[in-house]
């Protein structure tokens, strides 16, 4: 059962910091598509560049994470807010193909600190 958990959390981690890299990136670089599709989200090219480098600052500590587990908690906690509001605005317009990437995003932020050896919640 063990050895399935720690499969689970690094698959789950792995695609996590897939997903969020090249959002970010694609952000920060100010891609084209991405650049027009925040832009019918509402987001500007300011709002785009904060969200963009607010993701990237949490996928370094995921990456410093491997190394010191701590930070891949905290790196966790931050991009949770990101993929709820990514989540949030693709239901809200009706994106539902990009829907389904933030809704994994908010499933595997619950399954990665669920699964992690690190992580705990005390009531």
């Amino acid at each position: 059962m063990e050895t399935i958990k720690s499969i689970v959390h690094w698959l789950s981690y792995a695609y996590y910091l897939y997903v969020f890299g090249y959002a970010s990136l694609f952000k920060v670089f100010q891609k084209q598509s991405m650049m027009q599709s925040m832009d019918s989200l509402g987001f500007n090219k300011t709002w785009t560049l904060g969200i963009g480098i607010g993701e990237l600052f949490g996928v370094v500590l995921l990456l410093i994470g491997l190394y010191k587990p701590e930070f891949k908690n905290i790196g966790i906690l931050l991009l949770f807010p990101f993929a709820v509001g990514a989540l949030t605005a693709h239901m809200a317009h009706q994106e539902y193909h990009h829907f389904y990437n933030s809704l994994i995003m908010c499933v595997l932020s619950i399954v990665l600190l669920a699964t992690d050896k690190q992580f705990k919640i005390t009531v």
